[in-house]
């Protein structure tokens, strides 16, 4: 079994909502051999906190849009890892040092990536990454 043809296109959504607020460093990876409960891990990187916020609070609006239901938010506290349950999608906004910390990527290392079809220079990490810019 491999993720949803609406699991891959919810996933794309978040990658182009969250490049809109300089999130970077984008993955998704395809959990569903591995998980019962959901398809696809989209991970994203942001600068700092406000960044973290400012990402989530985007990809929460293009979701919303695509009336994706979700039942869970958690981590917004500190905003240095918040946790976006969508049901079919789990996206995961971590501040940059908390993604090196965590490495989710090698977690899930055994995961096939889901081509989110973005932009190659889109896909590093930008040259202002520390910075408080938005």
């Amino acid at each position: 079994m491999s993720a949803t043809e609406y699991a891959i296109e919810l996933a794309r959504v978040v990658a182009y909502a969250a490049l809109d607020k300089k999130g970077f460093d984008i993955v998704a990876l395809d959990v569903s051999e591995h998980l019962a409960i959901t398809d696809i891990f989209v991970v994203i990187s942001a600068a700092n906190e406000r960044q973290v916020s400012a990402v989530v609070d985007a990809v929460d609006k293009a979701m919303h849009e695509h009336k994706a239901h979700r039942p869970r938010r958690e981590g917004e506290r500190e905003n240095r890892w918040v946790l976006l349950d969508y049901i079919d999608i789990v996206v995961h906004v971590q501040h940059q040092e908390e993604r090196e910390l965590y490495s989710l990527e090698r977690l899930w290392k055994d995961c096939p990536s889901v081509d989110l079809r973005l932009p190659e220079d889109e896909m590093s990490v930008p040259t202002d990454v520390g910075t408080d810019a938005q």
